[in-house]
């Protein structure tokens, strides 16, 4: 196998979501403390979501919480209520067009802006996720810097 041209660098975000996302704010944000640090709506991914962080960036990360703007419109962000892992990657277009060599197919919409302003990408989870949607999120360049391993040292 061909050497991967990408590293995935740590978890950037996991996104659950509710018919209502009183009861996820209530647990994520009330009772467990994260820090709200934003809402979003994006009428095309019917969803309505807030971003709750836990630590500080680059090593902390985000729960959003998703709430569809119309339950009954795909896609469903409440189905299931774990909707989606999302991975800081250090290239994405080159993760892409490997993966895709390899088989992995991307969702429709392909690369694009996500809601937390980095380009984002996913796995259609059909097609490589085993059911599971995966976010691959281009990284900025100081969480490169701060989540890239590190040379090993020589003793």
């Amino acid at each position: 196998m061909d050497e991967r041209p990408f590293r995935i660098l740590g978890v950037e975000q996991i996104a659950v979501g509710a018919i209502d996302q009183a009861p996820l704010r209530h647990l994520w944000v009330d009772l467990l403390g994260l820090a709200p640090v934003g809402t979003f709506r994006n009428d095309v991914e019917n969803v309505i979501g807030e971003i709750a962080r836990m630590g500080h960036l680059p090593f902390g990360a985000d729960v959003n919480l998703l709430q569809p703007i119309d339950p009954a419109r795909s896609p469903r962000v409440h189905r299931p209520s774990l909707n989606h892992v999302g991975f800081w990657v250090d290239d994405l277009p080159a993760a892409v067009e490997w993966l895709t060599a390899r088989g992995i197919r991307f969702t429709p919409r392909g690369i694009r802006r996500g809601a937390g302003g980095n380009d984002v990408c996913f796995i259609d989870p059909r097609y490589g996720g085993e059911g599971v949607l995966v976010e691959l999120v281009q990284a900025p360049p100081d969480v490169i810097a701060a989540l890239r391993p590190s040379a090993p040292t020589s003793a």
